[in-house]
């Protein structure tokens, strides 16, 4: 999704360091996912990108899914 859209690419990648050194930064709406992804968490790339994730332990996360709101939900 990313690779043929560099301005996307740029703001993942950007996106990814905020996380890195923050998960709940307010820039990413960081949110835990209710009903049948009630055990994945979400952020925010742009208004309507999401990356689908969950907390492999305290210190990493694994990144699922990515895609718009409709395409991950």
């Amino acid at each position: 999704m990313i690779k043929n859209n560099p301005h996307l690419e740029e703001k993942f990648w950007n996106r990814v360091e905020i996380f890195i050194s923050d998960p709940y930064n307010s820039i990413l709406k960081t949110h835990k996912l209710s009903g049948k992804l009630k055990d994945l968490w979400s952020f925010r790339i742009d208004y309507d990108i999401r990356i689908v994730f969950f907390f492999a332990d305290r210190w990493s996360a694994v990144f699922i899914d990515i895609g718009t709101h409709k395409e991950v939900y």
